[in-house]
Formats: structure tokens, sequence, C-alpha cells
């Protein structure tokens, strides 16, 4: 991946994360810094996903809805990891 498709990704990341925090139910504290790493994880799980299902050719990033996606199941997974704190 080139450095731009990285940049990309991180931009794009940033962005699917903060939707998909809006769009996952339930009230997780966490603030904006760790939403967006979130969702940059979510972005750039997506595009390895992508590549291995044969839907992005190497060196392409994942689309927008596709990061979102990737950053609603990172997010999901991270509650699970973290488990419900009272």
């Amino acid at each position: 991946m080139s450095i731009t498709g990285i940049i990309g990704t991180l931009i794009i990341g940033f962005f699917a994360g903060l939707i998909a925090r809006f769009l996952k139910p339930g009230d997780d504290k966490m603030g904006i810094l760790l939403t967006s790493l979130l969702g940059i994880a979510g972005a750039f799980a997506a595009t390895f996903i992508g590549r291995a299902l044969g839907l992005y050719q190497p060196g392409q990033a994942a689309g927008f809805i596709g990061a979102v996606v990737g950053a609603i199941l990172v997010l999901v997974v991270f509650s699970l990891v973290r488990g419900k704190r009272t």
C-alpha cells in the first residue's frame, strides 16, 4: 500500500469511526481519540478483508461504506472484549 493509500485509509477511518459510533447502539464511554483509532482499525480491517475476498485490488483501500462496516465490527468486538463496566 502506498503512502497516499495509507493516508486515505486514515482519513476515511477517522470519519468511519465517528459514523460507526453514531450508528452502533449502546452507551460506550470512550473519547474521540479511541473512537477515531477504532474507526481507523476498522478501515484497515475492511481493506484487508476486502482484498482477501477479492473485492479490492492490491493497493486499493476500502470504500467508505466498507470502512464504516469494518469500524462497526471493530467497535462491537471492542465492546465485547472490554466488557460492561458498572
